[in-house]
This record gives C-alpha cells, structure tokens and sequence, in this order.
C-alpha cells in the first residue's frame, strides 16, 4: 500500500475544538437575555406593585443610554442599532453594549497591536519618484497613496507585477508551483486552514521545505478552533518543525466572538512572492467538494518589491507574541529584478484597532471617482448609509454600477439581509445580478479600466469594521484587463435583479431582512 503523506496523516489526528464556542459572545448573550427574562418574570409575579416605579427607572435609565449613544464616536448606523436594542430590553442591551466596549479577551491584544503597528509605521519609506510618476497619471491616486501610506505604512509601489487568477483552482496550482521555488522562509496567514486536498498537499510541501533547512511559520484565526482544525494543532505542526499561532484564540465567555478577527488570505514567499485574496486553504475553494454550488472566488500575485507591504502586516501579526523583532531583517532589501514595464501596486491592510475604515473608505473613493463603470464582486451586501449613499450617488451621476452577488447563499440571513437593499439600489440605477451556479466569495472592484482592488474585504460590517483585512490596490497595472474580462464571464451566468422581482420576493424572506437590519451591525 503507498505511504500516506505527512499531511494526510497529520489531518487524521486529534478531535475538532467545537465546545468554545458555547462559551463565546454567543452564551453571553444567551446568559443576558435569561437574566433578564427571570428579573422581569420575577417582578410581575411577586411585585406587582412595584411595577410603576421599574418602569421609571428603567425610562430614566434608556435616557441615560440614549444620551450617551448620541454622544460617542460610532458609525451611525450601529448607533441606531444599540438605541433599538437598549429601548427593546434595556438591561439587557446595555449589558450587551458594556461587554462589548470593554473587549473582554482582547485587551492585551489590542495594547501589543497598536503599540507594534505605532513603532513600524515608517519601517517603510515611501520612494518619491515613484509619487512624481504616479502624479502625473492621477492626482487623485496620490491622494488615496498618501492616505494609505499614513494610515498604516502602506506605501505606493512601482517594479511589481500582478498576475490575476479568476478561481480557486488557478491560484492553487500556482501556489504549489511557487512553494516548491521557496529557500528561505515561507509565512501564511489565513482566517481559515481546512482538511482535506488542499491543505493536505500545501502541507506535504512546508515540511519537505523545514527539511531544507526554510523558515516556515503559519497563523490561522482562532475560529478554526471551534469546528475545523484541533485545538493542539500548533503542538502537532511544531513535530514537523512549523511555527505555529493562532490568532485571538476563543476562552470561554472572554471572546466578542465575531470582533478582531484575523480575516486576512497572506501567503509570503522568500520576500519577493505574495498572494492574497479571498480564497482560504480548504477544499470548498476550489471546488474539491460542494457546498453551495460552484465556488466562484479570486486571488492575485504579486511579485517584486511591493511584497514588503505584505511582509509587514505578517510580521506586525506574528510579533505580538514575540520580544524581539524581526523587522528589520525582513524589510532591508529591494528587489532589483523588473516584474512591471508600468503600473502601480498598493498592497494594504485595515485594522479594527483605530478609527481609519480603510477598507471602505478605498471603496467609496474609486466609487466616486469613477467616471465609467465600477465593476463589483461580493459575497455580502451589509451596508451602511455612507457605502450605500455611495454607490447610489455613483449610478445616480452615470457611472455604470453592477453588483454580482451569490446565487446560493452560504448564510441565509446574510441573503435576507442583502435584499433590503435591492430596492433602494435598483432605484437609483445601480444593476444587481446573482451567480447562477453557486456562491461567490470573490472581493473584487474594477473601475474604468484603470483601477482594480482585490483581496479579502466584503462588502458588509464585519470586513469594513471588525475585522483584519488585506487587499491589492492596482492603478494601471497589465493585470486590470484579466479582471474586468472575468467580471464579465461571471455576469454571463448570472441573472439580473429587477424590480419585479423584489416586488415578487418571498413575504418570509423580507420580513427575516426587514427584522435582521435592525441588528445588521452587530451580527
């Protein structure tokens, strides 16, 4: 019998960690709400007579919680949610609310973030001739790179190439064809790492490689732990000789579950090799099983000196366990081999830590600088007021707006959700199409042939403000074509929303969405 592979005999062993969630934000809530149900059970049961005087207070007290809501700094949609919760069930919303601000498990992790991403934020220089030529293509790309740039050292990048893949499959193949090239070190950072043939051959890999003698070092969210991957998993990869860590690790009742998750897709090879976008090392990504359908999704690569940026955001991951850093060791170079004859690349990435939404706020300005078309693939329509302002003002002054979304959904609330803003979207002309054969899970915009992003961050509250995200910002870059030519492949096996059919959708579907947006931020 042929010898199992070490991956295929390491995925075989242990037991998946799915008690912790029990214990997350999900029993907060859960212990919340039976307080609550008890002490108003109980009142109305032995103190009845005290009644009036509880509903005084507990007016004066959603007062107090109204007057504060007003007053802090939160986007205004989440404000309306949590006044909405708080006057439904006072005691129980504001107990929701105070665990939430308290970040309960997180605040060491916060601390040591903040403090590594503060003493990083020049580690790399912006080249000036580089701006001089990006300035004279497009003042208004200087801009969104000197907001980059100063919101989390992510500067502009000439000598890199882009290559697009337009499914979970092309980028596989190539990942295995570029892990087999590495000699000095390999780092991954994914949300999710899966059983199965994917993880199981790029695993064969990383331990033939720590065999020569690479530096191989991985970071998975701590959600895998819940449902996909054992809870001594780093211990099993370290006897293959791989560092391991997982990222914001679940303890029980300490974790706001669905905050600071490590959404990110980095893969980094020998600091000239990058890959990113929405494709997560198990087998649903390229259609090894099946889930919802044809998983349609997409990555990019990135070659030359542009891998820097995604360099740091890892190493800014990885050192919030660690003394010494290793910033310098890692960053020192520059790439001489030419990988771009034209173009610009602005690896970045967003952070739930501060007040800069950077993954919306790059949206919302190729949506109001495009003078053509913005091309969108997404797999949640979550809006706030200002994206959803923005992609009406968007079709509203012209611009050719189409949103591909999923055709089968892997969250049915999410496609509830989704719906509530077909109407008000159609209206102003933006175009709605659904994929056909499956789900898509691709986060791509494309606008007026010269601007493309890909990368990890959907279109709703999660990405845009609780999680780590990472995205490929590209101006004029060969690769643009490739990914407006697939947009338009996938539009192909799609079908197109109309008003009818928001007029003819199912009652329970729009009365679980209409419900559900009361509470779309929290979710």
């Amino acid at each position: 019998m042929e010898e199992e592979s070490i991956g295929i005999r390491l995925l075989k062993k242990g037991k998946h960690g799915i008690y912790k969630g029990i214990f997350s934000r999900i029993g907060i809530i859960l212990l919340f709400f039976l307080i609550q149900t008890f002490i108003l059970v109980g009142i109305y049961v032995k103190f009845q007579s005290f009644i009036p005087y509880y509903t005084v207070i507990s007016s004066s007290f959603v007062i107090i919680m109204l007057l504060y809501l007003f007053n802090v700094e939160m986007n205004s949609s989440a404000k309306m949610t949590w006044m909405a919760v708080i006057m439904i069930v006072p005691i129980f919303g504001a107990a929701l609310l105070l665990y939430t601000k308290m970040d309960l498990g997180h605040r060491a992790l916060k601390y040591r973030l903040n403090k590594i991403i503060s003493n990083t934020k020049k580690t790399i220089p912006q080249n000036p001739a580089t701006i001089e030529r990006l300035a004279k293509e497009d003042e208004g790309m200087v801009a969104i790179g000197k907001y980059l740039s100063r919101s989390g050292c992510f500067p502009v990048y000439e000598n890199s190439g882009v290559t697009y893949f337009k499914s979970g499959e092309e980028k596989f193949k190539e990942l295995l064809v570029q892990l087999r090239k590495a000699k000095k070190y390999i780092f991954l950072e994914y949300f999710i790492i899966d059983e199965g043939e994917m993880w199981g051959k790029v695993l064969e890999i990383l331990a033939e490689k720590v065999k020569e003698g690479v530096d191989v070092r991985v970071m998975y969210d701590g959600t895998c732990e819940m449902s996909l991957l054992p809870h001594n998993y780093p211990k099993m990869l370290k006897k293959l000789g791989i560092k391991c860590r997982i990222f914001a690790p679940l303890t029980p009742f300490f974790s706001t579950l669905y905050n600071y998750r490590d959404h990110r897709k980095i893969l980094i090879i020998d600091g000239h090799t990058a890959f990113t976008g929405g494709i997560n090392l198990a087998d649903e990504y390229i259609n090894k099983i099946d889930r919802f359908g044809h998983w349609k999704d997409t990555a990019v690569m990135i070659k030359g000196n542009a891998v820097k940026s995604f360099i740091l955001m890892f190493l800014q991951m990885w050192n919030m366990y660690e003394r010494i850093p290793e910033f310098e060791k890692y960053l020192n170079y520059d790439i001489k081999k030419k990988y771009a004859t034209k173009g610009f690349v602005i690896p970045y990435g967003d952070i739930p830590l501060d007040d800069d939404k950077v993954g919306e706020i790059v949206y919302m300005d190729i949506l109001n600088r495009a003078t053509k078309y913005v091309h969108i693939m997404t797999p949640y329509l979550i809006l706030d007021g200002e994206m959803e302002t923005a992609l009406k003002f968007a079709a509203e002054r012209g611009v050719d707006v189409k949103i591909i979304l999923p055709g089968i959904p892997d969250k049915k609330y999410a496609f509830a959700l989704a719906k509530t803003h077909y109407a008000s979207l159609l209206a102003s002309g933006v175009k709605i199409y659904e994929y056909t054969p499956g789900f898509v899970h691709a986060k791509v915009f494309v606008s007026d042939d010269i601007k493309a992003v890909v990368g990890t961050i959907n279109l709703d509250y999660r990405s845009l403000y609780h999680h780590f995200e990472c995205a490929t910002y590209m101006y004029k870059t060969e690769c643009i074509s490739d990914i407006e030519e697939d947009f338009n492949e996938t539009l192909n096996k799609c079908k197109q929303i109309t008003k009818e059919n928001v007029r003819k959708e199912k009652a329970r579907i729009k009365i679980v969405g209409k419900l559900l947006k009361i509470i779309s931020p929290l979710m």
